[in-house]
């Protein structure tokens, strides 16, 4: 459904949709994201991006930041964050270049890589309950 964040169930189900191959989601609704995320042109979704991988689900995700004062000023204001962000407000006061960024969960790509069934099998201090070793 519109605006329903993607479970990992969701996740897997759309790569074997899609032929098992690596699919990249984008554009999603605005809401489902940071207020730093880029708003795209049609006001209702925004820069961002998941890369979804077969038999693990997401991989890294990314976004662009918004770095157009004004609608920054806007989406600040909407959500009562302009008081207590007011910093983050004034590092764009005087222009900002388009940049972004993306993060990848490292023990995912060697989970697929290397064909485990789960994580905690490439996880380098794997844990679970009844075991801690400190």
């Amino acid at each position: 459904m519109w605006g329903d964040d993607l479970q990992r169930a969701h996740e897997k189900a759309l790569v074997k949709h899609c032929g098992n191959v690596p699919v990249f989601v984008t554009d999603y609704p605005e809401e489902l994201k940071p207020f730093y995320a880029r708003l795209n042109e049609d006001h209702k979704t925004v820069a961002g991006l998941d890369l979804l991988i077969p038999g693990v689900g997401e991989l890294c995700g990314g976004t662009l930041r918004e770095e157009r004062y004004d609608i920054l000023h806007q989406k600040l204001k909407s959500k009562n964050l302009l008081n207590t962000l007011s910093w983050y407000l004034e590092l764009r006061e005087f222009g900002s270049c388009p940049h972004g960024g993306f993060g990848m969960g490292f023990d995912r790509y060697l989970q697929f890589l290397l064909g485990m069934p789960s994580i905690k099998d490439v996880t380098a201090f794997p844990r679970w309950t009844g075991r801690c070793p400190l």
